[in-house]
């Protein structure tokens, strides 16, 4: 009973978890913690991000409307994004979205859509930044290993990616830390940050814009980890993660064409739909 249980669980598309691990973060912030986000902009959010990928079916010819990847999207940046004016939550779900069926090269989106967005709007307006998302060690713990646990599960073939970051980020942190004699708990508390966890496993693990190779995978997991943590501590920039993923992103087709590997795609249906604006 318990293997058929497994085995259904298996079957379902990661996006339904990850869905629902976002969507359940959004409900603690507007219940319990405060990470900063509010209702008026992660419904502006979600909203424009649903409804760019709705013409974009339409115009990109696309078969079938489907939320999944929208709603990922919309979830993230309510919860990492923050700005003055909910205008520019409008304008970040229609450029991640719009960025996910223009800027293609071989069946596969350059970018991370939320991280595409919110680089550009870093850049473009001095009024939006990123949330910390401190939400203390037993959330963060919590979410963790309950992220760990869909991706295993539902055998997404990019855990590996987020353990190669995780430990290339970490590694690095302590090692600045001892070079400089600070106490173990400031590389720690680096560490429990909700953004961090959040670009982990749904920006830098992105299937659709990570290499197909897992060897290419840790070259790339690596890099933007070495690259970030250069940005926030010699050039002090608050945003460097998302930056470093940015700039590294276009790395990915020659990756793929050094080290070809097997496509991923969502589903089996998925895979007549790359290369369309899927």
């Amino acid at each position: 009973m318990a293997f058929t249980a497994v085995e259904t669980l298996q079957k379902l598309d990661t996006r339904y978890y990850q869905t629902a691990a976002l969507a359940c973060l959004l409900l603690i912030n507007m219940a319990w913690i405060d990470f900063g986000a509010t209702p008026l902009n992660s419904a502006v959010a979600i909203g424009s991000c649903l409804v760019t990928q709705a013409i974009c079916t339409r115009l990109w010819g696309v078969a079938h409307f489907d939320p999944r990847s929208a709603l990922i999207t919309g979830l993230s940046l309510s919860l990492l994004l923050r700005a003055d004016d909910p205008m520019l939550f409008l304008a970040a779900g229609a450029i991640a979205m719009l960025s996910k069926f223009t800027l293609r090269i071989d069946g596969k989106h350059l970018w991370n859509p939320a991280c595409f967005a919110i680089v550009v709007l870093h850049f473009a307006t001095p009024h939006v930044w990123i949330s910390p998302g401190q939400w203390g060690s037993t959330l963060w713990l919590a979410l963790l290993l309950a992220l760990f646990a869909i991706m295993v599960l539902q055998q997404a073939r990019r855990s590996d990616t987020a353990l190669f970051f995780l430990g290339a980020h970490a590694a690095l942190l302590a090692a600045r830390a001892y070079w400089l004699g600070d106490p173990w708990t400031i590389p720690l508390h680096q560490l429990e940050s909700g953004s961090v966890l959040l670009f982990t496993f749904f920006m830098v693990t992105d299937p659709r814009t990570t290499p197909d190779d897992r060897w290419a995978r840790f070259g790339f997991a690596v890099l933007v980890a070495v690259a970030g943590h250069y940005l926030a501590f010699f050039m002090q920039l608050r945003e460097a993660l998302y930056v470093a993923l940015f700039a590294a992103a276009p790395l990915v087709p020659l990756l793929d064409r050094v080290r070809p590997a097997t496509r991923f795609a969502w589903t089996v249906s998925s895979q007549h739909q790359i290369g369309r604006g899927a």
